[in-house]
């Protein structure tokens, strides 16, 4: 028989479940009933051990109407409570309700004595069978208790903390507080401020409310965090979260009220996997007593296997790093490529395997895990950025490289150095991100560089200089990769032109690296860019061919010309005469040929200076050679008046 207390808490979970079932949130009312239910079942339990004569004075104070009511009201609840799998079926993401102090607190409980239960009902059960692995029914169960947990972590406000740690600081941090709960005076629900679990009052209804609410003899404040979709929810507020850890240490030598007396933290902190510890736990529990002691809020067998797989995570790269130095060399640049993006992979891999095993099998919490979480997740947004930078670079050389792209349709420089920025802004980008997540505030960075803007633009002015100067020349092609140019005293073959530099390949094979900001300010002389090639030529007749000779040769000489297929008489051709040299008579040739490459320009000059020089032998004229005349005389010393000079002596030598 059910009390009048009792059976008004029954009257008022039916009523609030009728309203939530209309808002989505049957569950968390149908929870609700199975407290009160459960709740009445124990005070009937203890009606039934209870002495005869107290049996007989409560069925004497309770009149038969009464009963009858309150057998009709359970039989009614019972109907009336759906199946909870159903239930989270139907509203798998239906929150709990935290529109007022009060369904706050209420909601935490109910969520976390349903997760109590069902949790050591799986750790029982899975402890007495003989399965190496959990079976499918106790992995559904440990998924509810899971689920279960999640919910009840959302009474938190865990803004403080980092996205990386923050699930698994969740769940320590629930059940932390379920343990605080368990230990302390926890006042009447109807005296904490608000509604009941599975009302949800909107802005309008909460207006009354108080901002803040404090458990009465503790610090513990649930506070006002906000509107969310019309409701205000009143969370744990941020500084009673940062404080729940201290709060713990302080009473958890107190003995429970409200539960078999276990701390459920403690046993899921202490102890392996996820919940529910695996079978080779066995063997730490069969080793040495020290093995199981506590340091730091983990166990000491923890600390030895965080230690092991951090020594061995840190082999596997060094490992694969000098395995790829005393293997060969890949001839194929692909390959090289593909060996290089080796070294990121394995950095992901192994950070993710060890976060794994820390996490989900060893079980490190608390501010250990916070930091190992942390170290892991840079490590592996970090491969990330690496990993797609190194992709970039391979997808450049494969397009550059593959045959199905025209390399006269490309400048390959650009091309590349396009790629390299597009894979240098990308790993920018998810290093940017990965830093969010392990709570370092990069937007704030970024948006505080505006005050700093000018310090860095000044510091960085020689890299923007330089990176100007390498848009200027692709942008006005003043040279390209390939082409021969001097430079103002420099000269020779383009080989790469970089974001920062351009390296010219110099005639001796010397390698001349040149910033792109020095480059682009130079006079260039881009001979590669020519559409024909100048021939011009000075010959020098010997002064002993007459007037008639020259003119002749100069005529064979014009006429050969003109009738050769490659020379470009109709641009320009000029053979003339054009002075008397110190020992010559100076014929200038002057006309294009018409190539642009200087290989094939210095045969076709080959062959035009072989004819010409045997058109001015058959003509009966030779090419003149540099003569010296020396005047011979003798130096009788200064001339005296009447004195007579010697007569000079002239030698000519040829």
């Amino acid at each position: 028989m059910l009390g009048l207390g009792r059976e008004k808490t029954l009257r008022s979970g039916l009523d609030g479940f009728r309203s939530a079932g209309g808002r989505g949130c049957r569950w968390l009312a149908a929870l609700v009933l199975l407290f009160a239910i459960g709740g009445a079942a124990q005070a009937q339990d203890a009606g039934t051990q209870a002495s005869p004569q107290t049996q007989a004075l409560q069925q004497g104070a309770a009149g038969e109407a009464d009963e009858n009511s309150s057998r009709e009201l359970e039989r009614e609840v019972r109907s009336r409570i759906p199946d909870l799998q159903r239930l989270f079926r139907d509203y798998p993401i239906a929150p709990p309700d935290t529109s007022s102090p009060r369904a706050t607190l209420e909601s935490f409980l109910l969520l976390m004595h349903e997760a109590d239960r069902l949790w050591l009902d799986v750790r029982s059960d899975y402890q007495a069978g003989g399965n190496f692995f959990l079976s499918g029914e106790q992995q559904r169960q440990l998924d509810i208790v899971r689920m279960f947990i999640d919910k009840a972590s959302e009474v938190f406000d865990l803004s403080d903390i980092p996205q990386t740690a923050r699930a698994s600081s969740a769940v320590e941090i629930t059940l932390q507080f379920q343990e605080i709960l368990d230990r302390i005076y926890l006042p009447e629900l109807e005296d904490v401020p608000g509604a009941a679990a599975g009302t949800f009052l909107d802005a309008q209804e909460a207006a009354s409310l108080p901002a803040r609410w404090t458990l009465p003899g503790t610090d513990l404040v649930i506070a006002e965090a906000g509107t969310e979709k019309g409701e205000v929810r009143y969370l744990v507020s941020r500084q009673t979260v940062a404080r729940i850890s201290d709060d713990y240490e302080a009473v958890k030598q107190f003995p429970s009220r409200a539960d078999t007396g276990e701390d459920l933290y403690a046993h899921y902190i202490y102890t392996p996997g996820n919940l529910v510890a695996p079978r080779w736990y066995a063997l730490i529990l069969a080793g040495p007593d020290w093995l199981r002691g506590e340091f730091g809020n983990q166990a000491v067998w923890q600390w030895i296997a965080l230690v092991l797989l951090a020594g061995l995570a840190v082999s596997v790269p060094v490992g694969l790093h000098r395995w790829n130095r005393w293997r060969a060399v890949p001839v194929s640049d692909a390959r090289r490529r593909l060996r290089r993006m080796q070294y990121p992979l394995s950095l992901f891999l192994t950070a993710f395997a060890f976060r794994y095993l820390i996490e989900h099998q060893v079980n490190i919490t608390g501010d250990v895990l916070i930091m190992v979480g942390a170290i892991c997740e840079a490590v592996q947004w970090a491969s990330i950025a690496w990993f797609a930078y190194q992709s970039v670079d391979l997808l450049a050389s494969w397009v550059m490289k593959n045959p199905a792209v025209p390399a006269a349709s490309l400048d390959s420089s650009l091309l590349l150095s396009a790629f390299r920025l597009f894979g240098f802004a990308l790993a920018v980008v998810l290093l940017g991100y990965g830093a969010t997540r392990i709570g370092i505030p990069v937007y704030g960075v970024i948006a505080g560089l505006g005050v700093g803007g000018l310090a860095v633009a000044l510091a960085a002015q020689p890299t923007l200089e330089n990176l100007i100067g390498g848009v200027i020349l692709y942008a006005d092609r003043m040279v390209r990769v390939g082409e021969y140019c001097e430079f103002e005293g420099l000269a020779g073959t383009v080989e790469a032109i970089g974001i920062r530099s351009t390296r010219i390949r110099a005639l001796d094979r010397t390698l001349i690296t040149v910033s792109n900001s020095d480059l682009a300010k130079r006079k260039i002389v881009n001979f590669s860019r020519r559409d024909r090639l100048l021939f011009r030529h000075t010959i020098g007749l010997r002064y002993e061919t007459d007037a008639a000779v020259m003119l002749s040769v100069i005529e064979a000489i014009r006429a050969y010309l003109i009738g050769h297929p490659r020379v470009m008489d109709q641009v320009a051709l000029r053979v003339t005469f054009v002075g008397f040299g110190a020992y010559s008579l100076d014929i200038e040739l002057f006309t294009y040929v018409s190539t642009a490459d200087r290989v094939e320009f210095l045969l076709i000059q080959e062959e035009l200076l072989v004819e010409i020089g045997t058109i001015v032998r058959a003509h009966g004229s030779n090419f003149a050679i540099p003569a010296n005349v020396t005047y011979v005389g003798r130096d009788g010393g200064l001339p005296t008046a009447g004195a007579q000079s010697s007569a000079p002596v002239a030698r000519e030598h040829a």
